[in-house]
Formats: C-alpha cells, sequence, structure tokens
C-alpha cells in the first residue's frame, strides 16, 4: 500500500469515527450541553486535547493506547471547526473581551485566536527533543472518561 492509499484510509476512518460519535452524542463537541462544564466548544475541546495529550505522556504510544491517538486527530479536527465557528460569528457590543483588533476573544484569556502553546517547549535538540514542560502537568490531570 502507498503512503497515498494509506492517507485516505486512516483519514476516512477518523472521518468515520468522528461522523459515528457526531451522531451518537448529539453534536455536543460544537455545541456543548454545559450541564458540568461551562465553557465554550473551544475550551471544552482544548480540556479533551490536553486529557488525550496526558495519556500520550503517562502511558505512551502503545497498541493500548492507538486510540489515544485517533481520538485527538478527532478532537484537533473539532477544534479547528470550533475555531472557525467562532470566528464566524458576528461581533456583538455586548462580548465582554476584545483583541486589538476588536474581534472578540474565542475563550478566557488562556485560548485566543492562535492557541495558547506555551506548554509545548523543544529542547536544544529541537523538535525531536520536544519536551513537555511543568506547566504542561499543571494545565492537564489525566483522563477523566478513561479513554
Amino acid at each position: 500500500m502507498t503512503s497515498a492509499e494509506k492517507i485516505k484510509q486512516i483519514a476516512n476512518g477518523v472521518r468515520d469515527l468522528l461522523l459515528e460519535k457526531n451522531a451518537a452524542y448529539g453534536d455536543s463537541a460544537l455545541k456543548p450541553a454545559n450541564i458540568f462544564a461551562k465553557g465554550s466548544a473551544v475550551e471544552n475541546l482544548a480540556c479533551r486535547i490536553d486529557d488525550k495529550l496526558m495519556r500520550i505522556k503517562n502511558r505512551g504510544i502503545t497498541g493500548d493506547t492507538e486510540d489515544t491517538i485517533q481520538d485527538l486527530i478527532g478532537y484537533l479536527i473539532l477544534l479547528k471547526i470550533a475555531i472557525e465557528n467562532e470566528r464566524a460569528k458576528p461581533i456583538s457590543n455586548d462580548l465582554p473581551e476584545r483583541n486589538t483588533d476588536r474581534q472578540p476573544v474565542l475563550h478566557n484569556r488562556r485560548f485566543s485566536a492562535k492557541p495558547n502553546l506555551d506548554w509545548w517547549e523543544t529542547s536544544s535538540a529541537g523538535a525531536a527533543g520536544a519536551e513537555w514542560s511543568e506547566r504542561s502537568e499543571e494545565k492537564a490531570s489525566g483522563d477523566p472518561m478513561g479513554g
């Protein structure tokens, strides 16, 4: 199988999983119920991504955690959609936070138009030697859903 065929196969698998979960959960990733978590779609997805990254950090990538990679890819796709949805919303005068361009801040001080990637630091070895910073451990607390 060629690389192009593998890319298509894996991308289709992630797509199918996203569509299946979207139907099962009623689009809750992009339209959160806000029963317990009161965040926006962007905030809630960032939290889920933190959980998946923490699982990889704690357990590594093995046959038992490969599903975490697929989940992470799916959450990143949903995050991109959520960010685009936020940018497409009309600007209202009652929005409490705006950046210098008068664009609404997507959600609180942790995540604006560009994701805050300060939790990821590269070592002197460059991207190949990337390491987690102490701040990442403070922000992520593991995967509460065990998945």
